[in-house]
């Protein structure tokens, strides 16, 4: 494939649209690949010709030397791919190329969570909640897009960990300073998900099946009409029962009369999601590069086994979601004056979910249960409570192009999300409708030198957000008394980054900026089930400063990719999940200083397209940088480690291809962690997350110009006892195989 970007903006800095195709950089593409046999004798003579014009001989070449010539037909051109130009733009960003293993992979989590600097930590397996930390800002610091947009777009049920492989063309991770295009009140980074756009028709489908009751199958496709009308539709559905093997949980012993660790299966904790959309529009008319409707549908049924304390069971309770969405986007160059180019959006989501706890029982890891007069999550009164939280969302991204140099992109979005919730079974609930909205605004100057070799970006952001709350039970955990009514705050945000290649084989990048994050309605209003509101919550605030080494070495089949990242991070007002140790329920509340620092670094070597090796390793140290607390008293937690957060870990994977069969291996290691606060308790009694040392691996076997294949994963090879996110148990070894078939 031939390189396709150029500048119109450094890849990341800008969407997807303002680039133009080009030929440069560093990748190898046999000739014999994309050209006729016909044609590249024609193009090998007219190299010859022009080779003896410069040296002076206008002489016609004699057929011998003709023959010669069409003999040597093995040109190479070289090409940068997509993700090879981000890695090497002014931001510090991760970029994965999906759709060259869409046959192998099964889950865009699991290979995100292999990436430098990055660490996904879920709660159990299929469909459990997770956090994404990058450079070790994690939760919602952490903001997800497809196509630019907020992935909440698409309802709440939606995620990396569900979203359909097939749907995905690569995905890009900004870490720390992100760009203004995406227009967003980002704190540590975001993961922006690039959907598969090819101009062909075709139609893809896949089906897998794995331990514990697994299932997924998706299906996508493109058909395109004469007269420019093009339909998109693409279905993703995933199932599991989750029953893996529990270990060393504490049940009752009737002969030694107390709790003993056993094993035991987990017996409620079946997942089912469905995503379904419909994209139908135009593209390439003189009015519009591109103009799409998009209708999606998604559906969630999550059966409850634990809260956020693995000792605490639950058998009956359940969550479901919904949710319908339809949008409109508009994209076109030249949009009312020459050199302006236009992205504009608008999308409303119907997002409706319900919490069932009526059960009057309480349960144990036997599946036992005993009468109960209160509910199962968190020992309070019965509930069966609907949240309806519609979203409307407008997005306008202009960008001038003075010239291919320089370029000003203007960019704004809206943000208005309900909070509309009842309950039919605990008459003592107040229902009440909260409405939380907010504007950003972004400026950014883009300017690219030196024939490219350097680029530099310069931003400002404005962030208002206003709040209105109706809500005041459980003032006293949540605070909503003092918070009722209408509120507006605004803050102002800014950066710049520079990239300089002093060579092919070195180029340095540095970035910086001063980002403000408000608070999302999940960690203001809770979630229905478990997490509590804090209204109070105030915006995050950070100074993000970034600063980096890459470059690439070639030698004949031989190609060596390196980078390394030092980051630094001053957070003010971090807001942070706390857990309630008696009900196991999460709040989230602000830290008052938080300062971080990091270093990460990674190799990627290949060999004849044959043998890839990636290894990454990252170090991130984030404390309490709050010497005094509110009352002047010293804080004990002062320079502690942020709880519950991985510091240090690394990966590996390597796959070698011979032929039409792939065989890959993968690792990840993760250091141990405290679960609370080091200062708190005993050193001999500190809860603590164990080491975590996974193996993986895979094979895949394609045929028929790669339209068929077959692939077979194995993940946690040697059957470890994993924890992760707040010492929850993980699945043991588990197998997937997947088909997949490709119909041009």
């Amino acid at each position: 494939m031939l390189g396709r970007w150029t500048f119109w903006g450094e890849p990341g800095d800008l969407p997807e649209q303002y680039y133009r195709p080009r030929v440069s950089g560093i990748r190898r593409v046999d000739v014999k690949e994309v050209l006729p046999s016909r044609m590249r004798q024609l193009l090998t003579i007219a190299v010859c010709l022009l080779c003896m014009a410069v040296n002076g001989q206008t002489r016609k070449p004699k057929k011998s030397h003709m023959r010669d010539s069409v003999a040597l037909s093995d040109v190479t051109v070289t090409g940068k791919s997509k993700t090879q130009k981000l890695r090497e733009g002014a931001l510090s960003v991760n970029a994965i190329d999906v759709r060259s293993q869409v046959g192998s992979i099964h889950s865009l989590s699991g290979l995100i969570d292999r990436t430098t600097g990055v660490k996904i930590r879920e709660d159990g397996g299929i469909g459990s909640d997770f956090e994404l930390s990058i450079n070790g800002m994690s939760g919602s610091s952490v903001r997800y897009f497809i196509d630019g947009v907020p992935l909440d777009t698409k309802g709440s049920g939606v995620t990396i960990a569900n979203m359909p492989v097939g749907m995905v063309d690569y995905v890009e991770i900004y870490k720390g300073v992100v760009p203004s295009w995406l227009c967003s009140d980002v704190l540590g980074g975001a993961v922006n998900i690039v959907t598969h756009r090819q101009k062909s028709d075709y139609l893809e489908a896949s089906y897998g099946v794995g331990s514990y009751h697994t299932h997924k199958a998706d299906l996508s496709g493109q058909w395109s009409m004469a007269n420019g009308l093009v339909i998109r539709p693409s279905v993703g559905v995933s199932y599991s029962k989750n029953d893996y093997l529990m270990k060393d949980v504490e049940v009752w012993d009737e002969a030694a009369g107390l709790y003993l660790p056993q094993e035991r299966r987990r017996f409620h904790d079946d997942y089912f999601s469905l995503l379904g959309q419909l994209e139908v529009g135009f593209r390439d008319k003189p009015w519009a590069d591109n103009c799409f409707v998009t209708l999606s549908y998604n559906k969630v049924n999550n059966d409850l086994q634990t809260n956020q304390v693995q000792n605490h069971v639950i058998g009956m309770a359940d969550n479901k979601s919904n949710a319908w969405s339809v949008a409109l986007r508009y994209q076109k160059r030249d949009f009312l004056m020459k050199k302006l180019n236009a992205s504009l959006s608008l999308s409303h989501t119907w997002d409706h979910s319900v919490a069932t706890d009526t059960a009057h029982r309480k349960y144990d890891w036997n599946g036992d249960w005993i009468k109960s007069s209160r509910n199962e999550m968190n020992g309070r009164a019965f509930m069966q409570r609907h949240y309806k939280r519609p979203l409307t969302l407008a997005r306008a991204d202009l960008a001038y192009r003075f010239s291919d140099e320089h370029l000003l992109n203007l960019s704004y979005s809206f943000n208005k999300t309900g909070n509309d919730r009842w309950d039919e079974v605990d008459a003592s609930f107040e229902p009440a409708n909260d409405v939380f909205a907010k504007h950003v605004f972004g400026l950014a100057y883009n300017q690219s030198l030196l024939k490219g070799r350097l680029y530099n970006t310069f931003f400002v952001k404005d962030y208002v957000n206003h709040l209105q709350i109706e809500q005041t039970d459980l003032s006293f955990i949540t605070g909503s008394k003092t918070m009722t009514g209408s509120n507006t705050k605004n803050s102002f945000g800014g950066g710049l980054g520079t990239k300089f290649e002093l060579m092919p084989q070195i180029a340095v990048k540095a970035n910086y900026e001063h980002s403000v994050r408000l608070p999302l309605a999940r960690e203001l209003l809770g979630n229905g089930t478990t997490i509590f509101a804090n209204t109070t919550l105030k915006p995050e605030e950070s100074n993000n400063l970034n600063a980096g080494v890459f470059g690439t070495f070639t030698s004949g089949r031989h190609s060596l990719y390196y980078e390394v990242n030092g980051f630094l991070r001053y957070v003010e007002n971090y807001i942070q999940p706390q857990i309630s140790d008696d009900e196991g329920y999460l709040q989230y509340v602000n830290q008052p200083a938080v300062s971080i620092k990091g270093l990460e670094g990674e190799l990627r070597y290949d060999w004849d397209k044959r043998f890839q090796a990636v290894a990454n390793i990252s170090w991130q140290d984030a404390r309490d940088d709050k010497r005094y607390k509110d009352d002047g008293l010293p804080s004990v937690t002062y320079k502690n480690h942020v709880p519950n957060r991985p510091w240090l870990f690394a990966s590996a994977e390597a796959h070698y291809r011979l032929g039409n069969i792939v065989v890959g291996l993968d690792y990840q290691w993760v250091h141990w962690f405290y679960l609370s606060w080091e200062a708190y308790g005993l050193p001999e009694t500190k809860a603590r997350i164990p080491e975590k040392n996974l193996l993986g691996a895979n094979v895949a076997y394609s045929w028929h110009d790669s339209r068929y294949s077959v692939s077979l994963d194995c993940q946690n090879l040697l059957d470890q006892t994993v924890y992760d996110n707040y010492k929850l148990q993980k699945p043991g070894r588990s197998l997937f195989v997947k088909f997949r078939v490709l119909i041009h």
